[in-house]
């Protein structure tokens, strides 16, 4: 009988040791498996199929890469990512990244995050400041190599249509930001010794479908059939604008010249339509590049200043027929 006792409390302590183990093995991955870091993102709004691919493609590649992500939505107003920003300060993240709405009234909440010592970095726009090392870096696009693929396209388009005037109508995104500014400066700087090009005005149509609509519909009705071009900041105010220019009886892409930036889905079918000539592409899909960076900062590593992803355009001098579908 104590024979028999003893196998039995040998074997529960034989078990009682394998579950230990397994538990201590399970608690050992689950260490493994915590966050390489914890990055706090704001995003400007969900404004846009563009923005909301970049949102989606920034959560995605967080996921992958074991990131924990904070982040907030802007919802367009700039003191909204003041204060996030100011509470990722708070929760100690590791690295703060945030695509600034405008250029300026960054210094103080980025002083505060420089002493805090985390790291930032700029996503999509850039900021305009006489401080030194506020921010670790910008990943985005060339927004003003975009306005020179967009007015290079138009010379093309002019050349081809053998025009010897031709009167533009710009609808701008949000007046002071990064892509606005400098879109428009890599247009007007390509187009500036043709002769041929007017620009009739440019309106602030502050990268809304809606604003797109109103901005046409005023354009229309001050202009007419003057209108030889629109150029349009990006491919929501575009989609807003076509509707008035056929609710005024013309053709776009044929009685006006549509070139586009952003390269979304919906304006490459308009593209494929023919209701759009070019759409220059911005790509949403910046996450691997975020997570890379925000990992080397994490590490002390030193990162580029400026990361550009590579990018090209999209036009009627093209055949589209096996373009892969794009994701936003």
């Amino acid at each position: 009988m104590f024979h028999k006792i003893r196998r039995h409390t040998v074997a529960c302590l034989c078990l009682i040791t394998i579950l230990l183990l397994l538990v201590g093995c399970q608690a050992t991955e689950e260490v493994q498996t915590e966050p390489a870091l914890l990055l706090g993102f704001s995003q400007v709004g969900s404004e846009s199929a563009w923005r909301m691919g970049n949102t989606r493609d920034i959560e995605k590649k967080a996921e992958e890469c074991g990131i924990s992500l904070m982040l907030e939505n802007a919802n367009q107003k700039q003191e909204n990512q003041i204060d996030a920003i100011r509470r990722f300060i708070a929760y100690q993240v590791d690295v703060i990244a945030f695509s600034p709405i405008v250029e300026e009234g960054w210094d103080n909440v980025l002083s505060e995050a420089k002493e805090a010592g985390i790291p930032v970095i700029l996503v999509d726009r850039d900021i305009s400041t006489e401080k030194e090392g506020l921010t670790a870096c910008l990943i985005g696009a060339d927004f003003y190599n975009e306005g020179v693929m967009a007015a290079e396209y138009l010379i093309r388009k002019a050349d081809s249509l053998g025009l010897d005037k031709v009167n533009i109508v710009e609808i701008t995104g949000t007046e002071d930001s990064t892509p606005m500014r400098q879109r428009q400066a890599g247009f007007m700087d390509t187009i500036k010794d043709d002769e041929r090009m007017v620009v009739l005005e440019s309106i602030n149509g502050d990268f809304l479908i809606s604003r797109g609509r109103e901005c046409m519909k005023y354009l229309i009705e001050t202009y007419g059939d003057e209108i030889d071009v629109v150029y349009s900041h990006n491919d929501e105010m575009t989609l807003g604008a076509l509707p008035e220019i056929e609710k005024a009886g013309f053709s776009p892409g044929q009685d006006m010249i549509i070139i586009s930036i952003d390269g979304g889905q919906d304006a490459i079918d308009v593209l494929k339509e023919g209701k759009i000539n070019c759409v220059v592409e911005c790509t949403p899909m910046l996450g691997d590049k975020l997570m890379e960076t925000a990992i080397k900062l994490k590490a002390g590593e030193e990162v580029e200043k400026v990361i550009h992803p590579e990018e090209q355009y999209f036009s009627d001098e093209m055949d589209l027929s096996g373009l892969a579908p794009r994701g936003y």
